[in-house]
């Protein structure tokens, strides 16, 4: 019989298909299963196997790789389920006529995303001492081998008891604040209390005052709750509570770092911090308490907390494990007064649930064993020498262009140029020097841009800060070099008043 010419498919079925089972879009100690299914996508996406090619039969394809046929099999099944193949019975696994998108074809747009910094100057990096480290290892491993039924479902959306009431202890020793565990709610850190906190108490065009310079993180935070930052300005005395009653008497809200001011360093006076409470009162606001470094506290007792003060009325007090611990952690906290409980937590419930419970029982170790004061006391002295390092090499390596105040608290410092020098060469000297950090204008929103830069002093070595402070200090006297205009002929020109 003449045999009759066919455009099946199958007649045109490659006996072998170049697979690349080793290179980079290949999970390095993935089952064999998985390699193969990556393997033929990257081979369809990449035009090796074209739509509608029929694929090799999985007992060729299997002797070809040297895998069993049931991965062969399992990965076709995936393909199929992915939509990158299609089986047609009695004929074979076929590439798909129309393939999905994947996430490494070169076309699709890259997504970019800021990452936080993390290099010389940067702030936000702590350390840890390491007998801390082992304590906190031992606690955390002691309260996984005693795995609870508190894990396996929903908990309290203010989370663990425990790690409150240890909390509730903290702040009436160190802080002079006096709560109910009741009234303390875990959160991830100090924007996520002040995001439930802000959509618990506030509404949609409600105004908050913030100071100015201030905290960009915590305005953008503000801004996300689609409220109206109002920008109030701040002296040597702190946040000046006039020109907010001015601005904004009736502001919902006040946001505040009155201890350790972000980022000029001033501490709110006693008289201030009383005008801010009457403020608060008066207008039936709530004043909210970034205390985020109060316990790094190098010369003199540090004052009373605005919330110990105020006994948790109108004061919401905020803070931090990220910092006397480290920032990976994600546990940080808030004071609520006794009216808010309900409705921020309610808030917190409709967020997230609850906070996470793993690590709470292994923090609460740390604060009742005693661990959690030796790793400040410790670290402290270590923060201590990096301060006065980058503050003395700052100043002495400018010549005396920076003007370098040391703080007394807190983990970073400002570094000054003369008001009137250029707004440029701040941008340029830090660039230059590539190095972390803010520029002090960074931080102004109405307030006229201050020519200096806001500079971490913990979590890095010391060589490396000074080597860093020499650099962005020979990079700022190149700079105001560059932009000082020379003096015209050394004649003075004299306003003539005119005479009518």
């Amino acid at each position: 019989m003449r045999k009759i010419p066919t455009n099946s498919q199958a007649s045109r079925r490659k006996p072998e298909l170049a697979l690349d089972l080793s290179g980079a879009h290949i999970t390095p100690g993935a089952s064999s299963q998985h390699r193969l299914y990556q393997a033929l996508c990257h081979a369809i996406t990449g035009g090796i196997a074209k739509p509608g090619e029929p694929l090799p039969p999985s007992r060729t394809l299997a002797k070809q790789t040297g895998f069993r046929r049931n991965a062969v099999t399992s990965a076709y099944e995936r393909l199929i389920a992915d939509g990158f193949a299609v089986a047609t019975v009695g004929s074979g696994t076929f590439v798909a006529a129309r393939i999905p998108a994947r996430g490494s074809d070169r076309s699709k747009a890259k997504i970019a995303v800021e990452e936080p910094q993390q290099g010389p100057l940067a702030l936000g990096c702590t350390h840890i001492d390491e007998r801390a480290l082992q304590r906190f290892r031992a606690f955390a491993g002691r309260r996984m081998r005693a795995f609870g039924s508190e894990h396996l479902h929903y908990g309290d959306p203010r989370g663990n008891r425990e790690l409150r009431v240890a909390i509730a202890d903290h702040l009436l020793s160190a802080r002079g604040l006096r709560c109910d565990p009741d009234q303390i709610m875990l959160t991830s850190g100090t924007q996520h209390a002040l995001r439930v906190v802000l959509g618990a108490i506030l509404r949609p065009g409600d105004q908050i005052w913030c100071e100015d310079p201030g905290y960009p993180a915590a305005r953008k935070a503000v801004e996300h709750c689609r409220l109206r930052p109002v920008s109030v300005p701040v002296d040597a005395s702190g946040l000046i509570v006039a020109r907010g009653r001015a601005l904004a008497p009736t502001a919902g809200a006040a946001y505040v770092t009155p201890s350790h001011q972000f980022p000029l360093g001033v501490q709110m006076s006693m008289p201030r911090r009383l005008e801010l409470l009457d403020w608060a009162r008066e207008a039936g606001g709530f004043v909210i308490e970034d205390d985020y470094d109060s316990e790094f506290r190098y010369d003199g007792a540090p004052l009373l907390s605005l919330a110990g003060i105020d006994h948790l009325s109108r004061v919401i007090y905020v803070g931090t494990f990220a910092k006397t611990l480290f920032p990976g952690l994600r546990i940080g906290y808030c004071a609520l007064p006794e009216r808010l409980v309900g409705p921020v937590a309610a808030a917190r419930a409709v967020l997230d649930r609850f906070p996470g419970t793993l690590l709470e029982g292994a923090v609460a170790d740390m604060l009742n064993s005693g661990a959690f004061a030796a790793n400040l006391r410790r670290v402290r002295g270590l923060y201590r020498e990096a301060r006065d390092a980058l503050a003395s090499t700052l100043s002495r390596a400018s010549h005396g262009e920076l003007s370098v105040p040391v703080p007394s608290q807190g983990l970073h410092l400002v570094a000054r140029f003369d008001p009137k020098a250029d707004p440029r060469v701040a941008a340029e000297a830090k660039a230059a020097a590539g190095v972390g950090g803010w520029l002090l204008a960074e931080t102004c929103f109405r307030v006229r841009p201050l020519p200096g830069f806001v500079l971490g002093f913990a979590g890095h070595p010391l060589p490396e800060l000074i080597a860093s402070a020499e650099r962005l200090a020979q990079a700022s006297l190149a700079a105001l070099q560059a932009h000082r205009r020379p003096a015209k002929g050394g004649t003075r020109l004299k306003r003539v008043k005119a005479v009518g």
